[in-house]
């Protein structure tokens, strides 16, 4: 992992989800089942904004349950498109267009939501929750376990009491998680994986002599919390650290049916045993120049995902940065609207849009692990 991840994590901090579906539910065939419509050039055309407009509202919920923690949470949702009196058009605390709703649900962090998909996901017919959490990035600490049990206290929100002006809106039986970067590590961790405290410590050990050598500031950032790893457990508490296998309880919920992390590492974390407890479609979003591409972070944690239903987009040449271009940022968007277009709202025919046949169809793309000759 080059130094960009911390620049982009810094950068990104300071300036910085109809019809039913399972968790269970398969992953597109390698090749398409429904022929590609056929363009010259091919196109994303999923990265074109969809029919819906966008509103949004703002709202603060306390977890009483952790001291009540403070979650902002910003909510993103179909709008009906209306002007005020000056003729600019109503955003904040639009009226919901309730055309189509319910609409699936999507959890992201503001970074993602920010910088990467904005109103895309919602213009197409989804409702996306920026929760917002406490504190900043700067090495994995007791966010690792924080970050990820409040996006499921935000989807519990959501769910048990629909926030106030969008009843009848949201459908959180229907729910997706997406994030980039640090984003990406609370998508992973919301998938069903589960930390592996004895890999993770050995992990640690062993960094500092491993080769090729890794850099001392990134072993600082991921191996910080080894060093107080029995207050960690303390903070974390009986109700996730206690099992029967040695590995920590999975933070996840059933309601979230799809998982798109970008850009993620974490492998040190969970390790083989608590990758494969993964068991709900994933699509990961990597670039093959963000290091340690492999085999020691993408490469692995697409290898030990049990779940079968998994993919991995690779951007060929690109580096953690490459969110930052408007290209990339536009392909993401339609793997998105493809990934959680299938899985949450049924649209089998997007199958076509981010299966090994497409991507297949770029020389800056990869299907799969890059192989990096």
């Amino acid at each position: 992992m080059k130094s960009q991840i911390l620049v982009l994590m810094i950068t990104l901090v300071i300036g910085l989800t109809l019809s039913a579906c399972s968790p269970t539910a398969s992953m597109p065939s390698a090749t398409a089942t429904i022929p590609l419509v056929t363009q010259e050039p091919v196109s994303f055309s999923l990265s074109e904004p969809g029919p819906y407009f966008a509103g949004k509202r703002a709202y603060i919920f306390g977890d009483e349950s952790r001291n009540n923690r403070r979650i902002q949470l910003t909510i993103w949702y179909p709008a009906l498109k209306k002007k005020d009196d000056e003729g600019r058009l109503i955003a904040f605390n639009a009226e919901p267009d309730l055309s189509g709703a319910p609409y699936p649900l999507i959890l992201t962090e503001p970074d993602s939501a920010s910088y990467i998909f904005k109103s895309h996901l919602v213009s197409h017919g989804f409702v996306m929750a920026v929760v917002n959490p406490p504190g900043s990035f700067s090495k994995w600490d007791f966010q690792t376990t924080d970050w990820p049990l409040d996006f499921l206290f935000a989807l519990d929100q959501i769910a048990s009491n629909p926030p106030s002006g969008l009843e009848g809106v949201i459908d959180a039986t229907h729910t997706g998680v997406t994030g980039y970067s640090f984003g990406g590590q609370i998508s992973l961790a919301l998938s069903g994986a589960r930390i592996d405290p004895v890999y993770y410590l050995s992990y640690c050990e062993q960094m500092p002599t491993m080769q090729p050598p890794i850099e001392l500031w990134y072993i600082k950032i991921a191996c910080d919390l080894a060093k107080k790893w029995d207050a960690f457990t303390t903070y974390v508490a009986d109700e996730i650290t206690t099992s029967d296998d040695g590995l920590w309880q999975p933070m996840t919920d059933e309601r979230i049916l799809a998982v798109m992390p970008g850009g993620t590492d974490g492998a040190w974390l969970f390790g083989e045993r608590g990758l494969a407890t993964v068991n709900r479609p994933v699509l990961l979003i990597q670039a093959t120049e963000d290091s340690p591409y492999q085999p020691t972070e993408a490469a692995f944690i697409f290898e030990h995902i049990g779940t079968p239903n998994k993919a991995m987009i690779s951007f060929i040449g690109e580096n953690h940065m490459m969110v930052m271009k408007k290209e990339i940022r536009s392909r993401i968007n339609h793997f998105a609207v493809a990934f959680f277009g299938y899985y949450l709202q049924g649209h089998k025919e997007y199958t076509d849009y981010f299966s090994e046949e497409f991507v297949s169809q770029f020389d800056d793309l990869y299907w799969g692990v890059y192989p990096n000759e």
